[in-house]
């Protein structure tokens, strides 16, 4: 039964009759969104950790929608501002302007749960990155080559090499050590970051040998090998 006004209505604010405030309003409520990534994923972890498996509410949405209510709300004055514990909806009285209110939340949750998801997906890259790393390793502690992912890494008299072109000079490198080495630096990438990291080799001027770089589009490039 509540939700007959918002129904009833919703034809007729797609026109001229939205509020004046409503652009302005939802621009700001995703933009606040989109710069709270970190928030909404820390949000995420620790529901994660209390409700395993439930299907979780919006989680930012609402903190976002009340505090760009009262930032619009004091720079036009002309709006009704929140008080104490009231909720947005109670507080306008207009249905075109509800209805405008539960569009703009319904694009906010939807929003929330696509930054959610590419966390979920990338996490998954990151451990298949990690599996597919282990899965090449035998009894002599062979590395799945990190940049063609497809061939074993040869270690041989300070030299790392590979089919696929990869030929870094390293001194005192061991099958063993190479292997902690990339699984240490994917996994505290993956603490820092949640995309996927790309393993590249730079070429070696006159002076310097070529090295090993995870890069990332998001985090700095680390340079690890030598």
């Amino acid at each position: 039964a509540m939700e007959a006004p918002f129904r009833r209505h919703r034809a007729r604010y797609k026109g001229p009759a939205a509020p004046p405030w409503k652009e302005t309003y939802r621009r700001r409520c995703m933009e606040r969104l989109r710069n709270s990534r970190a928030k909404l994923l820390d949000r995420h972890r620790q529901a994660g950790e209390r409700a395993r498996g439930q299907a979780v509410g919006a989680l930012l949405v609402q903190e976002v929608m009340e505090q760009e209510w009262q930032t619009l709300q004091a720079a036009q004055g002309s709006l009704p501002s929140l008080r104490g514990k009231e909720a947005l909806a109670q507080m306008l009285e207009d249905p075109d302007e509800l209805a405008v209110l539960e569009e703009i939340q319904q694009e906010l949750i939807l929003q929330e749960q696509s930054v959610i998801e590419e966390y979920e997906r990338s996490l998954q890259f990151d451990e298949e990155c990690l599996n597919a790393m282990l899965d090449g390793l035998d009894v002599s502690d062979k590395v799945i080559c990190p940049v063609c992912r497809k061939n074993n890494l040869t270690v041989r008299n300070h030299l790392v090499f590979c089919q696929c072109g990869l030929y870094i000079s390293t001194q005192g490198m061991t099958e063993g050590k190479l292997r902690s080495l990339l699984e240490n630096t994917v996994t505290e990438h993956s603490d820092r970051c949640f995309h996927n990291p790309e393993f590249t080799v730079t070429s070696g001027m006159e002076e310097e040998a070529a090295s090993l770089l995870m890069s990332c589009p998001v985090s700095l490039n680390v340079k690890f090998l030598g």
